[in-house]
């Protein structure tokens, strides 16, 4: 099976995670991908193939070298974006992109454009995977997945190519930010490891945003309108009144790079009772703690304007920057950088816009900056997947694991 047959594959399992689920995985469904893995992987010939009762998958690609090589790892979530339906996809591919717009389903009019994905001309000349324009394609992080056991096979069937044992890891429930939660770092047992996750060829991405979430309730009073003078307190504008207080140009559509933001994800309420949902996002540690010291001053300045306690902000953190856990050990970055350039792909340095799963395994103690899959357009429908950038993310993963075999030399 070559490397796009087993994406292709991969796509009929539909593993959307749930945000309000309490188990772990959070979907039944992803139980299904997890096994099929687990059988492929036994097929191919891994050693310790484990399935635990989280639904995280381990095996190890034993050594082919008496060399003291570090043992590194490579790793991709099972689960696809809860945001688009991610059942019933019908991939197809496009064979020699022409440049111009690829038509997804002609009737109802639904294309990807160059006009406003630029970045696809990229990608002119080359075989592109897409949708049907009315389901995700799971590119992400099934390419990942796809390319992390591609690499395995190609490494057992080339064992001229040297390396240390190699160990993967599939888990859930990524894309709701608990794909680390439950991750064995002692039994995954190795020194740094990479996750197949990112986006663009040649994105190698060691920084992301410290994150955090901020639930505000609101309490009103509720009194007949037309003797609600000095009695009544409408939670809902109050609550307009919140958002109103909150930076307007620091939203994820005026940032970019660096520059952090305060999100309104979800608004509700009625005159007795109003909730706000925010996310926090920085990349900078210090002025991510100014944030939420911010959001708790805009409380508390409504509620010294109306003399009670009438908003409430629980303020929790969700992840930190592994920048500070990788950066004492950058060569696990010149080793990706090195791979990226034996295998013809220029690189990309950059932050994420966002977490991942190796941000909390960093602070877990498992280094794990973040590499190109390939995909684009993540979590919707107009995602696609050129195949040259499997091919290449896959050919990096065999130069990293080549690289470290000759580490301690």
């Amino acid at each position: 099976m070559n490397i796009v047959e087993r994406f292709l594959n991969y796509t009929k399992f539909d593993t959307q995670s749930a945000e309000d689920s309490q188990t772990t995985p959070s979907t039944e469904k992803q139980w299904a991908f997890a096994r099929y893995l687990k059988g492929e992987l036994e097929d191919i010939g891994l050693d310790d193939v484990e399935l635990d009762e989280h639904g995280y998958l381990y095996a190890v690609l034993p050594a082919n070298t008496n060399k003291k090589a570090p043992e590194i790892g490579f790793i991709a979530h099972m689960d696809t974006s809860p945001d688009c339906s991610g059942a019933d996809i019908n991939p197809r591919i496009v064979e020699c992109y022409d440049g111009g717009d690829i038509v997804l389903d002609a009737e109802a009019d639904i294309r990807i454009s160059p006009q406003t994905f630029p970045e696809l001309l990229s990608h002119k000349g080359e075989d592109i995977i897409v949708t049907d324009g009315h389901t995700l394609l799971g590119a992400d992080d099934k390419a990942g997945i796809a390319e992390i056991v591609q690499a395995m096979v190609w490494l057992m069937e080339h064992p001229e190519i040297e390396h240390g044992n190699i160990h993967v890891a599939f888990n859930p429930d990524e894309e709701i930010g608990m794909g680390a939660h439950k991750f064995d770092v002692e039994k995954f047992g190795c020194e740094w490891a990479y996750t197949m996750d990112g986006s663009e060829v040649g994105e190698l991405e060691f920084e992301n945003f410290n994150a955090a979430s901020a639930k505000i309730a609101v309490t009103g009073m509720s009194v007949h309108p037309g003797y609600a003078k000095g009695k009544m307190l409408n939670a809902g504008r109050i609550a307009a009144e919140l958002v109103a207080m909150m930076p307007e140009a620091e939203t994820p559509e005026q940032t970019e790079g660096y520059e952090g933001f305060f999100h309104l994800t979800g608004m509700s309420g009625n005159v007795e009772r109003a909730e706000l949902s925010y996310i926090i996002r920085d990349h900078d540690r210090k002025r991510f703690e100014q944030r939420k010291e911010q959001i708790v001053e805009v409380c508390n300045t409504l509620n010294e304007k109306y003399g009670s306690t009438v908003v409430k902000a629980e303020v929790k953190d969700q992840y930190y920057n592994m920048r500070e856990k990788v950066e004492p050990m950058m060569h696990v970055i010149d080793i990706a950088i090195k791979a990226m350039e034996r295998a013809g792909v220029p690189v990309k340095i950059q932050p994420i816009r966002g977490g991942t799963d190796g941000a909390q395994l960093s602070f877990k103690g498992l280094p794990c900056p973040n590499i190109f899959a390939g995909g684009m357009n993540f979590h919707g429908p107009l995602e696609y997947l050129p195949i040259p950038s499997m091919h290449k993310a896959m050919d990096t993963i065999v130069q990293i694991c080549a690289i470290t075999a000759k580490y301690n030399e």
